[in-house]
């Protein structure tokens, strides 16, 4: 029997978007310690530098980049695959959270969580499919969203909608892409301890937040539940998985 672990990169490229903090900086860690090389992005370059200090020497690259400027996301993942060599895996683990009722809707900020949430996404997965990037044995692609996009939550309207519409548009890619061998899937944490979290908390009452964590039967979780998950989904082992959400949600959908 071989001795070789069951998630093994082989020194393959994985593109980690959000990489500075929370749930992104604990996929990069996870996944350099399963022999991938990480691209890291993300608009500090200080917390990409934070994240890299926790990686292996000579196993990742810092690239700033703020995923609003979309046309310049291209650029940056085929100057990649020329300098370093092709990218097999994508993550996009990005995001804006806002929790704000129906009441206190805002277009404008709406269309600021789409270009974040959705079209940064799909724009990057368009960059890294494209046959002179991507390996040529093909690769997987992966969305960090949330059960929200599933399940409904007062206060969270606009980020269901494009949590929602991610993971649709993953079902659509994995079926578009099949034949090329790139797998495509979507991973939905539940409530895990991060600084985005905090932040939104930050609005709510003691009550509210005792509330939301008493749903999650197994508690809330913290970013290496989430990162663990998300090694598996990309790893080059999990060859027949692709247009699935894997929920990691501490039991809360399950209820």
């Amino acid at each position: 029997m071989s001795d070789r672990p069951f998630i093994d990169f082989g020194g393959q490229w994985v593109l980690l978007t959000g990489a500075s903090s929370g749930i992104g900086r604990a996929i990069g860690v996870e996944l350099a310690r399963r022999g991938a090389r990480v691209l890291l992005t993300g608009r500090n370059e200080e917390q990409l530098r934070a994240t890299q200090a926790q990686l292996p020497i000579d196993q990742s690259r810092v690239v700033a980049q703020d995923l609003r400027q979309t046309a310049a996301l291209s650029a940056l993942v085929r100057d990649h695959a020329r300098d370093h060599g092709r990218i097999y895996g994508f993550c996009y683990c990005s995001g804006i959270v806002e929790t704000r009722p129906l009441a206190s809707f805002q277009a404008d900020g709406f269309r600021d969580m789409v270009d974040v949430n959705v079209t940064a996404a799909l724009e990057l997965a368009r960059a890294v499919c494209r046959r002179d990037v991507i390996t040529e044995t093909g690769g997987a692609l992966l969305f960090i969203t949330s059960i929200y996009g599933t399940v409904g939550m007062p206060g969270q309207v606009a980020y269901s909608a494009t949590k929602g519409a991610l993971q649709s548009a993953a079902r659509s890619l994995a079926i578009e892409l099949a034949r090329r061998k790139i797998r495509v899937n979507t991973l939905s944490p539940g409530l895990v301890h991060t600084p985005m979290a905090a932040k939104a908390f930050a609005l709510l009452s003691k009550e509210q937040i005792q509330e939301i964590e008493s749903s999650h039967p197994l508690g809330p979780g913290e970013p290496e539940d989430v990162a663990r998950a998300a090694a598996f989904l990309l790893a080059p082992q999990s060859t027949w998985i692709t247009g699935t959400d894997l929920v990691v949600d501490g039991g809360y959908t399950a209820r």
